[in-house]
């Protein structure tokens, strides 16, 4: 029975209500839910009264975190919570500015799994292993349930120590307009100018011919005109994102291995054992090899001619929910995170409750083979700088373990479809949801999920070298620079980087140790990646039928 006798220790009708009212469904029954709120008001007694600060970029997931579940946490626990929502750009910028000063800037942070390099190395975070029975023992919940985390393998260092807390996670997809794809007279169309079928693109040569195909055969459906790629260029700091989020490995630029290639990775980068060796083929890397300079090809051939005009001129964020106003053919780059405004009541894409619309696995390039990551998968995650006290950094450990916690998680999942425990995928709840979410039930129920893959160990200092990226890419698409110039020059300035963080020494374990320069086609000649450039990059079409392809994400067994 839980006693909760004055304000001070939350007031128990309040507990009911939010678990009664807000927090359903739950993988929790009642009774189980109430327990678990009394250990959260018990554990923070010591903190009653508190004012926290934490951070997260702007997510549909987070907006529910930051208007809801901060001012249930406060009710229930009596810790105030200043939930920031901000650009992605700027939680990195905020982490690293941290990182260099020492300075305690927030108490924690949702930053992606993608820094997982970066926080191993310089050893400035606390690894959750050691201080969920240390410092953090009394004021970790005993129904965390670690083993429940699906991106539990994202946020855990080469040490083997887990660093950071999945809280949303999301995949890099295909998307495409089922109503269109199946339309009979498109069908017959397609298939007389390509001779194959119109369907779900396997490989990059058919996502061209279908983009084509929609942009230039089609041109209009109901009086309206359509396109049949999406996708941003504007000279912007998303514009990296757009291509480290494992843009290159879905072109086939770096090895076989999961979760990440080895040694070289989708950043195009070596590594020797656990150190980076060099990025630039002249080192044994990839950033600058053929697969690459296709990959930056074909983005840029795409763009331009079968986007919307103004798609060059796009970010990120302004790009996202052009393809919900009902124009757009497919998109071979599509985040799950959008699935939740892509679903909502009235919309061009939505028919009643059903989608128009659904997602698939992503087309692979020219250079692709079989054991290879396929593309971008990552978890936004809870992070514990060590310059933060210690009172403050359990305070909001509490708070990070609230938004995910059984009581919670299922209910979040549903608002923001950011999955992060394997019983929220498998409830009978999303069950009943599934036909209306496009096939992502579908995916994060399958095998398949593994082939999605965040930024990896390989990746020593992602603040520094992300931002390196929409530079040179920007010159490739304003026509400043080729193809294969931009990507020299990205690889030379990230062999720069990891060069000073040789020299520096500031990362002792697994620090870069670059490789000596010797003529490129002594690499182009070795087994694996960096691979010579093919003699045909667009080999013929293939596709598939969705509802044969949707049968390799049928349900398996659910874990138990």
């Amino acid at each position: 029975m839980l006693l909760l006798a004055t304000p001070s220790t939350a007031d128990e009708a309040a507990v009911k209500k939010w678990a009664a009212e807000e927090f359903q469904p739950s993988t929790l029954s009642n009774t189980e839910q109430m327990a678990e709120l009394a250990w959260f008001i018990k554990a923070a007694e010591p903190f009653r009264g508190m004012e926290i600060n934490v951070v997260s970029e702007t997510l549909t997931t987070h907006e529910y975190e930051a208007k809801v579940l901060a001012q249930a946490f406060f009710e229930i626990t009596g810790i105030k919570v200043n939930h920031d929502l901000i650009g992605e750009g700027d939680v990195v910028e905020k982490l690293q500015t941290q990182m260099q000063s020492g300075r305690n800037i927030y108490d924690a942070y949702i930053n992606d799994s993608d820094l997982i390099g970066t926080h191993t190395r310089y050893q400035q975070v606390r690894n959750l292993t050691d201080w969920m029975v240390g410092e953090g023992a009394s004021v970790t919940s005993p129904t965390l349930d670690i083993e429940d985390f699906i991106g539990r393998s994202f946020t855990t260092g080469s040490d083997g120590k887990l660093y950071q807390l999945p809280d949303q996670q999301f995949a890099n997809l295909y998307w495409f307009r089922y109503d269109w794809f199946t339309n009979p007279d498109l069908k017959v169309q397609f298939k007389a100018k390509y001779g194959y079928d119109l369907g779900v693109p396997v490989n990059w040569s058919a996502y061209e011919d279908i983009a084509n195909f929609f942009t230039n055969d089609v041109k209009e459906i109901d009086g309206e005109t359509v396109y049949g790629h999406m996708d941003y260029g504007k000279k912007d700091p998303s514009l990296g994102w757009r291509f480290t989020d494992a843009w290159l490995s879905m072109a086939g630029a770096g090895d076989k291995g999961l979760p990440n290639g080895t040694p070289v990775d989708e950043w195009g980068i070596r590594v020797d054992g656990c150190s980076p060796v060099g990025s630039s083929v002249a080192r044994g890397g990839a950033t600058n090899g053929p697969a690459a300079v296709y990959s930056v090809e074909k983005y840029i051939d795409w763009l331009k001619k079968y986007a919307p005009p103004t798609a060059g001129g796009m970010t990120f964020s302004e790009a996202g929910p052009v393809p919900a106003q009902g124009a757009i053919a497919q998109q071979i780059f599509w985040y799950t995170a959008f699935t939740a405004d892509m679903v909502k009541p009235g919309i061009a894409v939505m028919d009643g409750e059903k989608p128009k619309w659904r997602m698939a696995p992503s087309p692979r390039g020219a250079y692709y083979e079989e054991g290879m990551k396929l593309g971008y998968q990552d978890t936004g995650a809870w992070t514990l700088m060590k310059s933060t006290p210690t009172k403050r950094a359990q305070a909001a450990w509490l708070y990070a373990q609230f938004t995910v916690s059984k009581t919670v998680s299922l209910k979040k999942s549903h608002v923001g479809l950011t999955f992060i425990r394997e019983s929220d995928i498998w409830d009978d709840s999303m069950t009943e949801r599934a036909a209306s979410l496009g096939g992502l039930v579908e995916f994060y129920r399958s095998n398949s999920r593994v082939l999605w893959t965040p930024t990896g160990n390989n990746v020593p200092d992602y603040p520094r070298l992300a931002q390196l990226w929409w530079q040179d890419i920007g010159d490739a698409i304003s026509g400043e620079k080729t193809p294969q110039a931009a990507m020299d020059s990205l690889a030379n300035a990230q062999d720069r980087i990891l060069r000073r963080l040789e020299r520096a020494g500031v990362q002792d374990v697994c620090g870069p140790k670059l490789n000596q320069p010797r003529d490129p086609e002594y690499w182009l000649n070795q087994p694996g990646s960096p691979k010579p450039k093919l003699s045909n990059e667009k080999p013929q079409g293939v596709t598939v039928d969705y509802d044969e392809l949707i049968k390799e994400w049928a349900a398996i067994p659910r874990p138990e």
